[in-house]
């Protein structure tokens, strides 16, 4: 992903790009923090490339505003951190099954996920064979099924990993479900477990340095969540998980995703618009031409429902949304010109477009809109 700085950022030439508030990401650190504990750490996650703002940048951005753990999904995203010289924490949340993937975790000094016995049986025979100690974090499910042994069987997981020689345990942890949901029926379930498999930790005498379970929804929802530590996302990048966490803590959005008026054309009433002429045009209309499309992250489903923002104005969109090009119905706006920003998502004047009302319009979610924003559009 190419990252511009504001003085290298040359306006008159750039098709399309996405602003990286970092001012605005400091913000969102600074209030994560005021709502935890004070002994409660932040692990701020940053995998798929920190979705969508680029990860380098922003792991820097968030050490420097008091993030005290970076996580990631895989073992290249890891690699790319240590060799852009971070040098905090760094936890991979993805499962590793292989010598030649624990041999590159030792290289690049992080912390991988052990989700089973299998896995930890894995790490033993190489690490025995390197000669090589490693701290890991243990994973178990508390009602997610996807990664980590269940839950009632924590003591003997855990026991088999820690009279390993060559493992040290860093921390358990599990993963919410549904702690963005109304209803917290799943939620406590969720924790129950946890505080149970906690409990027979304790009373077979195995202490662990560190336990966490929350990630952005549960952050939001309360401080019985946090433990030793909490994994934020989301709310990293200034949105909400769920609507009724809004009141919870202040966040900022921190991306912005813009482009120009490349083309402006005047048309006769009944001109179709863009392939499959979805749309007609029910008036002598003038449509405007924009340089983004699919290819750069702007879902096609968005066709003929989504607004743009220009000089303070909703704009609506028309036609179906092409690989590289948007139209727009500017019939109301003769003022407009080849040139003019064009705001997608974020603020313009008073008038703002959220990640969110993307995702409520096309029925997915917030995290998926973010991260489907294309390398080709450079981060500023």
């Amino acid at each position: 992903m190419k990252i511009v700085t504001n003085e290298d950022f040359n306006s008159l030439t750039q098709r399309a790009w996405v602003e990286i508030d970092y001012q605005a990401l400091a913000h969102n650190v600074s209030s994560l923090k005021r709502i935890l504990a004070p002994e409660t750490k932040l692990m701020t996650v940053i995998k798929a490339d920190a979705y969508g703002h680029g990860a380098i940048t922003v792991a820097k951005a968030v050490l420097d505003s008091g993030a005290d753990y970076l996580a990631i999904a895989t073992l290249s995203e890891g690699i790319d951190l240590r060799k852009a010289g971070i040098n905090a924490p760094i936890m991979i949340l993805g499962a590793i099954n292989t010598p030649d993937e624990i041999k590159e975790i030792i290289r690049w000094n992080l912390e991988p996920t052990i989700c089973n016995s299998e896995q930890g049986a894995i790490f033993a025979r190489t690490l025995a064979d390197l000669g090589q100690r490693l701290s890991v974090h243990l994973k178990i499910d508390t009602g997610m099924s996807r990664l980590g042994t269940l839950w009632h069987e924590t003591v003997t997981f855990v026991k088999e990993i820690k009279y390993c020689p060559y493992l040290s345990i860093k921390s358990l942890y599990s993963h919410l479900a549904t702690a963005d949901d109304l209803d917290p029926t799943v939620i406590n379930l969720q924790h129950e477990r946890f505080k149970e498999a906690i409990r027979e930790l304790k009373a077979h005498g195995i202490h662990i340095p560190m336990v966490h379970l929350a990630n952005s929804a549960g952050t939001m929802v309360g401080q019985e969540f946090h433990y030793d530590m909490v994994r934020v996302g989301l709310g990293l990048y200034g949105l909400y998980p769920a609507p009724h966490l809004r009141d919870k803590v202040s966040l900022k959005p921190v991306m912005a995703v813009k482009t120009r008026i490349t083309h402006i054309k005047e048309v006769p009433v009944g001109t179709g618009v863009s392939y499959g002429h979805s749309f007609k045009c029910d008036r002598p209309s003038t449509i405007a031409v924009i340089g983004i499309g699919y290819a750069d992250g702007v879902p096609r489903l968005l066709s003929n429902k989504m607004k743009v923002i220009i000089r303070g104005k909703y704009i609506p969109q028309i036609g179906n949304i092409t690989m590289d090009q948007i139209m727009l119905d500017i019939t109301d706006f003769p003022d407009l010109k080849v040139g003019d920003i064009v705001t997608l998502i974020g603020q313009n004047s008073d008038l703002t477009i959220s990640a969110d009302d993307w995702a409520n319009i096309i029925g997915t979610i917030s995290w998926e809109i973010l991260c489907g924003f294309k390398h080709r559009l450079p981060r500023i």
